[in-house]
């Protein structure tokens, strides 16, 4: 008896086609999936600038953080955050940090770009529409015009 061990052309067709369909379901579902984890680490990164930019503020307001007069109270810079500033109420000259580190935007994927260039900066100078840096920075926003997940482009979060 001469037995042929093996598979038919045809149960390796079937087999492809199989493979293919799960391959086909799988990478849309792994691109949404990455998305979401971006827009995750979108979502963190604003609120810990925006919480940054608001302790900046209130030190202001408290008269801790030097400021000119008619000035807004709000960082000049984004780096200003980490940099720190002097506590004018400290009488060992102790600094202010706001923040450790400034996140990048996870949508901004230029590595040439230092983190506070990765943003984009509303100032008092600008119209609410067309934001755009000043002296001031009372807001961040992403850069990138990509549409989210919810449909709304993220330079609009």
């Amino acid at each position: 008896m001469n037995a042929r061990r093996g598979f038919t052309l045809i149960e390796l067709l079937v087999t492809l086609a199989i493979l293919a369909l799960l391959g086909t379901l799988v990478v849309p579902v792994a691109q949404v999936t990455a998305q979401r984890r971006d827009e995750v680490e979108l979502r963190r990164a604003l609120r810990e600038i925006r919480t940054g930019i608001d302790a900046y503020k209130k030190a202001s307001d408290e008269g801790r953080v030097a400021k000119a007069a008619g000035a807004t109270g709000y960082p000049p810079r984004l780096e200003m955050l980490v940099e720190g500033v002097r506590d004018l109420r400290s009488p060992k000259q102790a600094r202010i940090y706001f923040m450790r580190r400034l996140p990048r935007d996870p949508f901004n994927r230029d590595p040439e770009l230092a983190d506070a260039a990765t943003w984009g900066k509303r100032s008092y100078a600008s119209e609410p529409d067309e934001p755009k840096e000043g002296d001031d920075v009372y807001d961040v926003y992403s850069i990138s015009e990509k549409p989210g997940l919810n449909g709304i482009p993220y330079n609009k979060w």
